[in-house]
């Protein structure tokens, strides 16, 4: 019997085939690799030693780039082809101050002591590559040393707490131009630049940090004229060193939050539990509905129910008591609040909350009348009696709100952001911000601005009607460290305003994402927010008049209302759920 090759090998020695063939060709690619730089090196490294053999057979006088400063022979930029391949040549000379010479600026009156020249020849190509090529030529002698013109500009940088930057890149520039005429990245973060006697400005940066330049007057910064620049472009005299330190560190950022001054809190309870019953008698609790008890088939003619103690904390104040109850004839059902008087639960006397010794029967009930400082703590008891043994009064949801420091999110809030640090003064003598915008929050009242250099930073309201009361961390102006994140919270307040909370009608919860619209035509005023997991919207500022209100959420009966805005005004919206 003939035994063949099945699919399967024929597959595993070719996969076993290309793999080999795949590490043979990887093999020789790499080596065609190091042989092709090798090659491209050497020749390099022939063409940077030839360059420095020429210059340094030049006169002292003659070592420097055409059109450029120490002004010399030789070209800055060429190209030498070698093997059919295109090499860069770059050229710069620089002088050096150095005080091995014994004499060390200002006392030294020729302070370009030698020259540094630097060579880099480039390649491109699939194996590019470059070679950079060193040398120092010094003068035959201090008359030599004092025929060269020009001077020297020192350039220092440093990071917010006086450490020098390492590796900035500092770029001196043509003020009239702005062409670029010398760059440097002194890995200890200071450079001499050798310069003709002229002005310069001066731009120091670095990836991931922010950055500082020196102005002239005229110049306009951020749509403003600079009368007088706080860090003027420096001169550099014949035969003078000019220093000039400049201040960059890391980036950071804010994590600012907008909020109300004040939001509403709720003490409710829909009787699907007893968790929020302090005490009770003669009445039962059973799916959300609370009765009279019976004996045997007969309603027992009385009870009553207490409700846990209700202890705000933060209050500002109480705003109403609401209940939903259904009394059917010969049944009452009505309600008093009591408060907290040492170990005592005593009842809120009529002068200061009306009819509620003989029992309160119209819900909602106004309670912003209660001095918060008396009554910080409140009980609800409901009193139920009937004169029918067959019927009894049905309690299904009571509920007490107030008003707490809490704040609430407020979305698109614009202010204004203004850091210390300055480039100059205008004509006026006002200062111009090095960093100054306007923003506003977004729809979840909160905005994250990155990039901002390490300043005191101070915040305003940009709302007419809407004022900026409180900051935290407080006070203003708040500092931000370099390489740092922070969280700011801004709290507003307004004349007017509403706080609408939106709510289950059955369960009391509150209902997310329920679509709120405010409107007044007369003002020209239409706002559509969505509540936030407490069934929560804050519209501010507002004009102290009347406004319809629509509400819709999915899976509840849409509704609409009128209502007056005065002050700072709270509204409690109950919908019903579609069957």
């Amino acid at each position: 019997m003939k035994k063949g090759f099945t699919f399967f090998d024929v597959l595993v020695g070719i996969s076993l085939m290309l793999i080999v063939f795949l590490g043979i060709f990887g093999s020789f690619e790499l080596g065609m690799k190091v042989i092709s730089l090798s090659r491209s090196k050497i020749v390099a490294t022939s063409i940077g030693n030839q360059k420095l053999e020429q210059i340094r057979n030049l006169p002292y006088e003659s070592i420097g780039t055409k059109s450029g400063f120490p002004e010399g022979i030789l070209e800055a930029n060429e190209t030498i082809t070698r093997n059919g391949i295109d090499y860069q040549v770059s050229t710069r000379v620089d002088y050096v101050v150095d005080a091995v010479d014994g004499i060390a600026p200002p006392e030294d009156e020729c302070p370009s002591d030698y020259k540094k020249v630097e060579v880099k020849v480039s390649w491109s190509g699939k194996f590019s590559g470059e070679i950079s090529f060193l040398t120092d030529i010094a003068p035959k002698n201090l008359s030599q040393e004092c025929a060269e013109k020009g001077g020297i500009l020192s350039v220092s940088v440093f990071d917010a707490f006086g450490i020098m930057i390492p590796s900035p890149l500092i770029e001196i520039k043509n003020p009239q131009t702005n062409e670029t005429l010398k760059s440097a990245s002194p890995i200890d973060g200071k450079h001499y630049f050798s310069l003709a006697t002229s002005t310069y400005k001066v731009m120091v940066s670095k990836g991931g940090y922010s950055s500082e330049q020196t102005f002239a007057a005229g110049d306009i910064f951020e749509g403003k004229t600079i009368a007088t620049p706080e860090k003027p472009h420096p001169l550099v005299f014949e035969g003078q060193v000019t220093e000039i330190s400049f201040s960059i560190d890391k980036l950071s950022s804010f994590s600012i939050d907008t909020l109300s001054s004040w939001q509403t809190n709720f003490f409710s309870d829909s009787f699907l539990n007893e968790s929020k019953i302090s005490e009770k008698a003669n009445l039962t609790i059973e799916g959300g509905k609370v009765n009279l008890a019976t004996s045997g088939q007969e309603y027992l003619s009385s009870g009553y129910l207490i409700s846990t103690a209700i202890s705000p904390t933060d209050l500002v104040g109480w705003t109403e008591f609401s209940f939903t109850d259904e009394e059917p004839a010969g049944t009452d059902l009505n309600y008093q609040l009591y408060y907290a008087s040492g170990t005592q639960w005593l009842l809120i006397p009529d002068s200061d909350l009306p009819a509620n010794s003989s029992g309160l029967d119209l819900s909602p009930v106004n309670l912003t009348g209660l001095n918060k400082t008396i009554y910080s703590q409140l009980k609800i008891r409901a009193n139920f009696s009937t004169l029918s043994t067959s019927t009894s009064p049905t309690l299904y949801d009571w509920q007490i709100s107030w008003k707490t420091r809490t704040p609430i999110l407020i979305p698109n809030i614009g202010f204004s952001l203004k850091g210390q640090k300055i480039v100059g003064y205008d004509a006026s003598d006002t200062p111009i911000q090095k960093y100054s915008t306007t923003s506003n929050s977004d729809s979840g009242g909160n905005i994250n601005i990155d990039n901002l250099e390490w300043d005191s930073y101070t915040f305003a309201s940009n709302e007419t009607d809407l004022h900026l009361v409180n900051t935290n961390p407080s006070p203003q102006p708040i500092n931000l460290s370099p390489n740092a994140s922070t969280s700011v919270s801004l709290y507003f307040e307004a004349e007017n305003s509403l706080l609408v909370t939106v709510q289950n009608l059955e369960s009391l919860e509150p209902i997310f994402s329920a679509s709120t619209t405010l409107s007044n035509s007369g003002l020209g005023y239409e706002k559509n927010l969505y509540s936030n997991e407490k069934g929560q919207v804050y519209f501010v500022p507002l004009e102290p008049t009347s406004y319809a209100l629509k509400i819709e959420a999915p899976g509840y009966q849409s509704t609409s209302t009128i209502l007056s805005v005065t002050g700072d005004t709270s509204k409690t919206i109950k919908l019903e759920q579609i069957d």
